[in-house]
């Protein structure tokens, strides 16, 4: 089983076209409160967070799967997304291995990867996509 790339505007899409659909945001507490957060409060729907791995170890979280997808359908599609789009690439292969049919990443993240002059400009949150901070 495997996933599908999906870019930050048409995640939003798809979120909002269909109602069984779920963000989830694998970053850490650390990276929610100081970075912020993605917000689908026009489309009324929470962003559910649950970090795959633990900030400063960078172990992996053990109840991952429970976290993030509890009581989630198997058949709903279950789009993950993290910094820049590396961790929640293993995210969404854990629940597409877990038996989930349709599984995306978020493929820039919530701030997108640095730029030559060490900036991070692109993902969600420069997209002018709904977020929050703190």
């Amino acid at each position: 089983m495997s996933f599908t790339e999906i870019s930050v505007h048409d995640a939003y899409r798809l979120l909002a076209d269909d109602p069984a659909s779920v963000l989830v945001d694998v970053r850490t507490p650390e990276e929610w409160n100081l970075v912020g957060i993605p917000v689908l409060d026009a489309i009324a729907k929470p962003v559910r967070l649950a970090s795959w791995t633990h900030y400063g170890t960078g172990a992996a979280n053990p109840s991952f799967l429970s976290d993030a997808l509890d009581g989630v359908p198997v058949d709903a599609p279950v789009l993950f997304i993290c910094r820049s789009g590396v961790r929640s690439q293993g995210a969404a292969q854990a629940a597409a291995q877990a038996g989930y049919l349709q599984t995306f990443n978020v493929t820039e993240g919530f701030e997108g990867d640095l730029d030559a002059e060490g900036h991070r400009t692109t993902g969600w949150k420069h997209a002018g996509l709904p977020w929050r901070q703190g």
